[in-house]
């Protein structure tokens, strides 16, 4: 078995595009969560809160032909991916192309705009904006695709439309991949836009946060007083490759994975169980060939749901057997569905080798029914370790976990 280094990050994010911007905006207690008045026109929905992208254009130097099959999640996807292979000194490496990288990227969906296209069919009969592209914008795997067409890649694409765990997914299957040999790079992450449709699928199930004079104060991760989630965008991406070859070229290595799980409830769609998310969590030591005490810091799910931190904080401390130091960056960023594992693990590398990390945004009074781990809370901590694992948790009892060793 081959070992995987990571030699590119670049995303695209709520709070900036790249660490400095972010570390600042974070260490000043800043969140992107805001309050969409432009919602007010949907009567049917309660929340009115997001994490929008403010103004991005990344992706408008890219020439039309380039662009006609992307709608806002692919160029979102596609742009990351260039900011990570440029970081990773890959942007013009005949590697892209030779068949030996390969893409594994994931959304929840794709763009919602075109939906409508079809649904102008549907119900009346005739589309006035149904195209060619439609369909490549909306589907599933659109980003992984554009990614693809952008770059030239013509290695395996693996499409990772999982919900929550889109971009965790993304970042371990395409760890296997280099490990087992079947790439030498990979282009892995994953990428949300925001629409209020996705706000809308969770507010039928009444997980969203209503605190819509008092956006600042959500979500509240782990904390008694929470209300619900509340619904982000953006897209990250992590050039995967191996430690050999990257050595051999003189790269940049920005932490190597050690450990990837990933496993599902086989129990209900919505409702997430404590042990199985406890068996992904040990599956991942056992790959990583690490004894619990070793993880040193956990980025957990934390969507600020009230079922699902707690079973995921009780998992955590099950697996790892300690009051290990946790946080949840969905307080900042809110839950960018398909991007937040990718995101989640972007940032967490950049803490550990920092040696900082911030608090969970808003947390002042822990749940009581969450186990016994060390939140963080108040102001940002220094912390040194080896090992930091980063775990996601989807709809359909989808659980991953992804291990990262800093260099």
């Amino acid at each position: 078995m081959r070992r995987v280094v990571i030699t590119g990050m670049g995303g695209v994010t709520a709070l900036g595009e790249n660490w400095a911007d972010i570390r600042g905006q974070m260490e000043r207690g800043e969140t992107a969560i805001r309050y969409m008045k432009d919602w007010e026109r949907f009567h049917g929905i309660n929340t009115r809160l997001a994490a929008p992208i403010p103004d991005f254009t990344g992706a408008d130097h890219y020439p039309r032909k380039k662009t006609r099959t992307m709608g806002q999640v692919a160029k979102m996807a596609v742009y990351a991916s260039e900011c990570a292979l440029r970081d990773a000194g890959l942007i013009e490496d005949t590697v892209i192309t030779n068949g030996r990288t390969g893409i594994a990227y994931g959304s929840s969906f794709g763009s919602p705009g075109p939906v409508i296209a079809f649904a102008e069919l549907m119900t009346d009969g005739a589309s006035k904006t149904l195209n060619a592209a439609s369909y490549i914008q909306m589907m599933s795997h659109t980003a992984a695709v554009n990614i693809g067409l952008f770059f030239g890649v013509t290695g395996r694409v693996i499409p990772t439309s999982s919900a929550c765990t889109s971009g965790s997914q993304g970042i371990g299957y395409a760890y296997e991949a280099i490990r087992w040999g079947k790439a030498d790079v990979m282009i892995a992450g994953g990428g949300e836009e925001l629409d209020v449709t996705e706000a809308a699928v969770f507010d039928t199930l009444y997980a969203t946060s209503t605190r819509n004079d008092r956006p600042h104060t959500s979500p509240r991760p782990y904390d008694r007083d929470r209300d619900g989630l509340v619904i982000g965008e953006g897209a990250v991406t992590l050039i995967l490759e191996e430690r050999e070859r990257a050595l051999a070229r003189g790269a940049k290595i920005h932490a190597e994975i050690v450990g990837f799980a990933c496993n599902s409830d086989g129990n209900h769609v919505t409702q997430p169980q404590a042990s199985t998310m406890q068996q992904a969590l040990e599956m991942a030591l056992e790959d990583a060939a690490l004894a619990p005490e070793a993880v040193g810091f956990v980025s957990g799910h934390g969507t600020a749901t009230e079922w699902g931190d707690i079973a995921e904080t009780q998992a955590t401390r099950d697996a790892l057997r300690r009051a290990v130091p946790i946080h949840s960056l969905k307080s900042y960023f809110g839950h960018s569905l398909g991007a937040c594992g990718a995101m989640e693990a972007w940032l967490g590398i950049e803490m550990m080798n920092a040696d900082w990390f911030v608090p969970t945004a808003n947390l002042e009074n822990i749940d009581e029914r969450c186990a016994e781990l060390d939140y963080l809370m108040g102001m940002p901590r220094k912390i040194e370790t080896e090992y930091l694992m980063s775990n996601n948790f989807a709809f359909g009892g989808i659980n991953t976990s992804l291990i990262f060793k800093r260099i």
